[in-house]
C-alpha cells in the first residue's frame, strides 16, 4: 500500500535509475577525477584550426551528481566549452554547452549523442542524435549529422575523440598530474 499525504492522494515514489556496469564503471572513473584538471594535447587532427593550434588546453572536471558531469573544456582563453555527461536511464548522453563570452548560449550548443550499446568501463561511443542532426543540417554542416564523440578514460589518459567520414581529432589529457583549476566557463559562475 502507498504511503498517503495529508491530502489523502498516494506518494509516488520515482523509479530508481537503472543502469548498467559498464556505464556506471565509466562514469565513476570520471567522477573519481572530481575537482580536479588536466592539461591536454591534440594527438590526431586531420583537419587542423587555428582556433585551437598551440594554445593550452585543459579540462576541468568541474561539477559532479550521481548523475551528471560537467566538464569543462578550455581552449587557451576561450571558456565557451563545456562538456556534459549524462546518466539517462537507457544509457549516457553527451552534450556540448557552448556559451559566448557574457554566458549567452550559443547557436550551435547541446549537440551531442547518446551511447546505443554498453561500450566498455573504459570507452564510450555517442553518435549524434536527432536534435544534433538538425542543428547541423540548419547550420549548413550536414556533413556533422554522421559525428561520433568517444571519450576513453585510462588511469593515465582521458581522450576525448571526434570520428566521422574523413575527419578525425583527438585531444588526449595527462591524469598522471592535475594542474591548477581554471575559472569557471562561460556561463557558469564559481
Amino acid at each position: 500500500m502507498a504511503a498517503q499525504n495529508s491530502s489523502a492522494e498516494p506518494i509516488v515514489q520515482p523509479a530508481p535509475l537503472v543502469s548498467i556496469a559498464s556505464h556506471d564503471s565509466f562514469f565513476d572513473s570520471i567522477r573519481a577525477l572530481c575537482g580536479k584538471a588536466f592539461a591536454g594535447k591534440i594527438t590526431v587532427d586531420n583537419q587542423p584550426s587555428s582556433s585551437m593550434a598551440d594554445k593550452p588546453l585543459v579540462m576541468h572536471v568541474r561539477h559532479c551528481t550521481d548523475d551528471v558531469l560537467h566538464i569543462p573544456f578550455h581552449v587557451g582563453d576561450n571558456a565557451s566549452r563545456t562538456w556534459i555527461i549524462t546518466k539517462t536511464g537507457s544509457g549516457l548522453s553527451l552534450k556540448h554547452d557552448h556559451r559566448h563570452e557574457d554566458g549567452s548560449y550559443s547557436e550551435s550548443t547541446m549537440y551531442g549523442g547518446h551511447t546505443l550499446d554498453a561500450g566498455w568501463p573504459q570507452v564510450q561511443s555517442f553518435p549524434a542524435d536527432a536534435y544534433s542532426k538538425a542543428l547541423f543540417a540548419k547550420s549548413g554542416i550536414p556533413q556533422s549529422s554522421s559525428n561520433i564523440w568517444q571519450m576513453f578514460i585510462y588511469p593515465e589518459t582521458f581522450t576525448y575523440r571526434l570520428i566521422r567520414e574523413g575527419r578525425e581529432f583527438r585531444v588526449d589529457f595527462d591524469l598522471t598530474q592535475s594542474i591548477p583549476v581554471p575559472a569557471a566557463p562561460w556561463g557558469y559562475a564559481d
